[in-house]
């Protein structure tokens, strides 16, 4: 993974849905089972923001319009199925998202604006990574392997994330979509999952 240098006081931060237990354990010991040395540093997510430097001062102004994006939103059934690659462009296999996709795009495009505002790479594409820059045979296994993995579960918020000097990246607050009284059914084994938590 390429993370923006920091200087100083800076931090570096990032914005994505935690994707739910038992789920996200499953992914998570997945990506270890094919050697990807990040699989114990990055909960399984889906990103919203890539990893950012931003300044403290900067962290009020981040919050009240993350808070502003969450308020606007509901809640929206997900659903992982299959796997995908970026290869060959990039050494990666993901779980692709089979319903949630255009939600999650409309989302993406509201966190990434404001002070978050930024130019992107790559056009916007949710996904759960499985495996990242590992050789090629992991690859090929984490892509036949969890070719039949599904997830179905109700997104009712997204997490702010810090990267921390020892390179894990922690939840630092949740915030909950409050932008319709009118919740969807909850998907089958689903549980919510976001909870208001302290910190910036």
């Amino acid at each position: 993974m390429i993370l923006p240098e920091r200087s100083g006081s800076q931090l570096r931060i990032g914005v994505a849905i935690t994707v739910p237990e038992p789920y996200g354990s499953t992914l998570q010991h997945a990506r270890g089972r094919f050697g990807d040395p990040l699989a114990g540093d990055i909960p399984p997510h889906i990103t919203l923001l890539g990893p950012t430097v931003v300044e403290p001062r900067e962290l009020a102004d981040i919050s009240a319009h993350l808070a502003r994006v969450a308020a606007a939103t509901r809640p929206f059934v997900f659903q992982l199925r299959g796997t995908g690659s970026f290869r060959p462009v990039s050494p990666v296999v993901f779980v692709q998202v089979d319903e949630g996709a255009p939600e999650c795009a409309r989302l993406e495009a509201a966190v990434r604006s404001g002070p978050l505002a930024q130019d992107v790479r790559f056009d916007y594409h949710p996904h759960v990574t499985v495996a990242h820059e590992v050789p090629d045979a992991a690859l090929d296994r984490a892509f036949a392997e969890m070719a039949q993995f599904q997830a179905r579960f109700v997104v009712s918020g997204f997490q702010f994330f810090e990267h921390g000097d020892d390179n894990v990246w922690r939840p630092v607050r949740d915030f909950l979509f409050t932008g319709s009284s009118a919740r969807p059914r909850r998907a089958s084994g689903s549980a919510p999952f976001a909870r208001e938590r302290t910190g910036s």
